[in-house]
């Protein structure tokens, strides 16, 4: 039996194409992945003020090779991605305080660094912003997050002892957890966890960290973690020996008073759905950069 290979041709050729086109897919996905995290899709950062009295502590530049401006895909050692965003002026002999992004559920670096407006305001402070992806929520996971500050400080001039974590919902609690975790709570220097899903029920067994400036975000009009945030910042307020009653501040929050090495103890109540995320940058970052001031 002879075979028509010019029937056959053809076929064989479409057939190519099909293998081909399978083939160059993953490729393709690989690559339009790779332009969206490079894009410019990002928020405008500002330009820091480098005041001699701000300055506490210094780096040798020739050994760290971060650049200023947007630095996106830094990756931890399992995988978890991350962008960077410094100061336009970003000095590399200037050790800097290091604000830790965490997403929740749902979301991204991207999408976080979009929702939450913190770019231009923390840059402007002076503060090395990263934004992290949101893993799927375990204890292993929020150790791999831990592991952020250190990666970004082996490229860029931070101060370690002036780490400061934030982070909406999954990220909330996160961020909290990283800050009465055995394993990781010698790492935050000041939480503000906003829409976190941790109760007094989660927290009455934990042993408290060391007293820690803890600013709790939460809405009266979260229906998703109904009084969670009011819960928290009274358990907070005991670990940090406050005074049991807090008093409205001026801006909005309330604050504890009497609390152990003067830490700042706040609730935040704001009255947004769950997935929104807090209108008060200013008080964060105000609340932040006053917290790492070292007494000198």
């Amino acid at each position: 039996m002879m075979i028509n290979f010019s029937r056959l041709k053809p076929y064989l050729t479409s057939r190519n194409k099909w293998l081909a086109m399978l083939f160059l897919l993953p490729v393709l996905l690989a690559f339009v992945l790779l332009l969206m995290d490079n894009s410019g899709d990002f928020a405008q950062m500002g330009t820091a003020s480098y005041r001699p009295e701000s300055v506490q502590g210094r780096c040798q530049p020739d050994l760290l090779a971060g650049e200023a401006g947007a630095s996106h895909g830094e990756s931890t050692q399992d995988g978890i991605k991350y962008n960077v965003r410094t100061p336009l002026n970003y000095d590399p002999s200037i050790a800097h305080p290091l604000l830790l992004v965490l997403s929740p559920a749902g979301s991204n670096r991207a999408k976080t660094e979009k929702t939450t407006g913190l770019t231009l305001p923390a840059t402007t402070a002076g503060f090395i912003v990263a934004y992290a992806d949101h893993p799927e929520l375990s204890p292993t996971t929020t150790i791999e997050l831990g592991t952020i500050p250190k990666r970004v400080a082996e490229k860029w001039c931070i101060d370690e002892k002036r780490i400061f974590i934030t982070g909406h919902s999954d990220g909330g609690t996160s961020a909290m957890a990283l800050a009465f975790m055995a394993g990781t709570r010698h790492i935050p220097g000041a939480i503000a966890p906003s829409a976190a899903g941790i109760s007094y029920q989660d927290l009455r067994d934990r042993q408290c960290p060391k007293p820690l400036p803890v600013m709790i975000m939460h809405s009266a009009n979260d229906h998703l973690f109904p009084g969670y945030g009011l819960e928290s910042s009274g358990w907070w307020a005991a670990c940090n020996k406050c005074d049991p009653i807090p008093e409205k501040l001026v801006n909005g929050c309330f604050g504890y008073s009497g609390c152990a090495n003067d830490v700042k103890t706040w609730y935040c109540e704001g009255d947004k759905l769950h997935a929104q995320w807090p209108a008060i940058n200013g008080t964060l970052i105000d609340f932040f950069a006053s917290s790492g001031r070292r007494q000198r």
